[in-house]
């Protein structure tokens, strides 16, 4: 970086940090303007989010529509199934995937080659959608919560990543932790945890998004109890609740039917606004307090194949 005797960045320096900080800046508004939108909707009046009025700032400012979102009889049910099976399957994955990469990284580990290259197959082959649906009717884990966290505990990509993550870490460590009399489990919990906090927190990410977003197995394993469904199904209910009303307005036989039809249809829109901005808030207020783990643990991990 140039700089003048006076300790001054040069002007081909400055230039850069303008077009460095006017690219960067604009792609931020880019992403951010999305979630900001979708938030000066769900405090707006119905009739101004049905016209398209609501652009950049909210118009008839209220909060009637989460108080109408928390009226909903079964949302909050939903909620609590996601939030319980983000945190319970997010945990369990994490210590899977910790002590099963430090497993693979042990020499005295019968059949590890052959282990370690089963766990690497199983990411690229899949049995489908029914086979998975039919595996789960023969486990029981269908119209069951532990659906949504047995399957989930093991996850080859995230062993993997661990287990690099461990290979980087000094074996000097380990060796005197032996001379000193741990075993391995002692230095599992005692070093080996400790020490891989940034990849643990970038797996716990990775597991507590995919939780938090998943709708396929609600949709297709929990058909039978709603009670056991979650809030992106329930969005996914309602974004289909509102394709059908939508559908019968040209099927109204008088005004008043249509009237009824338009009013039900705005008000879910703005619900389904509301939901999806419930739904989205906790990971966007989770994961920059995650970020500098991620980071870390992203770089490390990819070092060593």
């Amino acid at each position: 970086m140039a700089r003048t005797s006076k300790g001054k960045l040069a002007g081909k320096d400055i230039a850069f940090y303008a077009i460095d900080y006017t690219v960067f800046g604009v792609f931020a508004l880019l992403c951010f303007f999305p979630f900001y939108y979708l938030f000066i909707n769900t405090v707006s009046s119905s009739e101004m989010v049905a016209r398209g009025a609501v652009n950049f700032y909210p118009i008839d400012f209220t909060l009637q529509h989460y108080k109408d979102m928390l009226a909903i009889s079964d949302l909050g049910q939903a909620f609590i199934v996601t939030v319980s099976r983000t945190v319970i399957g997010t945990v369990l994955m994490v210590v899977a995937s910790a002590f099963c990469g430090y497993l693979m990284t042990k020499n005295e580990m019968w059949k590890k080659k052959f282990w370690y290259r089963f766990l690497v197959i199983t990411m690229y082959f899949n049995a489908g959608l029914i086979p998975g649906y039919t595996n789960m009717l023969m486990l029981g884990l269908t119209d069951n919560y532990l659906g949504y966290i047995i399957p989930a505990i093991v996850q080859p990509y995230n062993i993997i990543l661990v287990k690099t993550y461990i290979e980087s870490i000094p074996a000097e460590l380990e060796e005197s932790a032996f001379i000193d009399g741990a075993g391995h489990m002692m230095i599992f919990r005692k070093l080996i945890w400790p020490l891989s906090k940034p990849i643990l927190a970038t797996i716990a990410i990775f597991g507590a998004v995919g939780h938090w977003n998943s709708f396929m197995d609600s949709m297709i394993n929990m058909q039978n109890s709603p009670n056991l469904q979650t809030l992106q199904h329930k969005l996914y209910i309602w974004l289909n609740q509102s394709n059908n009303l939508a559908s019968a307005i040209g099927s109204a036989r008088s005004a008043s039917d249509m009237e009824n039809i338009i009013e039900q249809l705005n008000s879910g829109k703005v619900i389904k606004y509301t939901i999806a901005m419930v739904t989205v808030l906790p990971i966007l207020l989770v994961y920059p307090w995650m970020q500098k783990y991620f980071e870390k643990g992203i770089m490390l991990g990819a070092v060593k194949g």
